[in-house]
């Protein structure tokens, strides 16, 4: 079986993510929901790195049945002789947005757990399909070129390194690889609520062949290789065009097209608030900062984030906004 296709190509896509083999010493961590997608790339890590992986299942806490099912991928996990661990999120997840409220508490606790078990990251099981919806997704609701990056081979959530090995793949190749080992799966009853985003998504895919999933997840993958370099270009102008002092930053915005200086203005934003320890209102690499822009562009001052933008001989100048006073 460790020379099956499959578990080759999962060998060596994961490598190609981690560029190293995890060993006994420094696992893979397999985060896995006991979904058809997670069991199949338990079973493939399994098979593809005997004695390096080690695996999890979260615990949301928000139906009665995930306890049962959590013990489930334990003792699969058992059958793989890989080490699993049942995990709990910190806070119980309530309000409103209760999927992004339980990727936030899910990756939290992955991370801890990595760190506890030595590995060398978390491998997820988002796919070709995923992908596909999260790029229909966001272009709804007009996302610019970050937002329709989408999901990324390789990223860092909460402190951990996260790899997801599958985004080629197939939903309908995954089921077929846990069939064919054998293996229980559970289809989490959230994936036909329609009261989701994704769901409705997800939907509309499967009733219209001419939205080719593979072909939407090499769209959001071209998207994905020209934010990095966006990223590149702004990081170089960064290095030329910002200066940090002990007030805080300056910027020279002179001749810089609107996608740099979106991003220039987020990181100077987050170097003022993490100086100075501004941790309300939420703010991070992703925030709106167009009216701040518009504003500055106008040449009239701006505050975003707690942090306010002065204009001063051509340059921009950030530095914390100062306390309101109270009435």
């Amino acid at each position: 079986m460790a020379d099956h296709p499959e578990v080759v190509r999962l060998r060596q896509d994961l490598i190609a993510l981690t560029r190293e083999a995890p060993s006994h010493d420094r696992p893979i961590g397999v985060a896995v929901s006991g979904g058809p997608d997670s069991m199949a790339l338990l079973v493939l890590a399994a098979l593809a790195f005997p004695d390096a992986v080690v695996a999890a299942t979260v615990d949301h806490g928000l139906r009665p049945e995930a306890a049962e099912e959590a013990r489930m991928v334990g003792r699969e996990a058992a059958t793989l002789r890989v080490p699993h661990d049942i995990l709990a999120v910190s806070a119980p997840i309530e309000g409103a947005s209760v999927q992004a409220r339980a990727r936030e508490g899910r990756y939290e606790a992955l991370a801890a757990w990595a760190e506890r078990r030595h590995a060398m990251a978390i491998a997820t099981a988002h796919h070709a399909d995923d992908q596909a919806e999260t790029f229909l997704m966001r272009a709804s609701r007009g996302s610019g070129v970050t937002g329709l990056a989408a999901i990324r081979p390789a990223t860092t959530i909460s402190g951990a390194a996260v790899v997801r090995p599958l985004l080629s793949w197939r939903r309908a190749a995954l089921r077929a690889t846990v069939r064919r080992a054998g293996l229980p799966f559970i289809d989490d009853p959230a994936n036909h609520d329609l009261r989701h985003d994704r769901t409705r998504f997800r939907q509309l895919l499967d009733r219209n062949e001419w939205l080719d999933p593979p072909a939407l997840a090499r769209t959001a993958a071209a998207v994905g290789e020209a934010e990095r370099e966006l990223a590149e270009i702004a990081a170089l102008f960064w290095r030329g065009r910002a200066e940090i002092r002990d007030e805080g930053v300056t910027l020279n915005p002179q001749g810089l097209p609107r996608d740099t200086l979106r991003r220039l203005a987020r990181r100077a934003i987050i170097v003022v608030r993490a100086a100075a320890g501004i941790t309300t209102p939420a703010f991070d690499d992703a925030a709106n900062v167009e009216p701040l822009l518009d504003a500055l562009e106008s040449g009239r001052r701006a505050t975003h984030g707690g942090v306010v933008v002065g204009i001063r001989r051509g340059s921009w100048h950030f530095r914390p906004a100062p306390p309101r006073r109270s009435v």
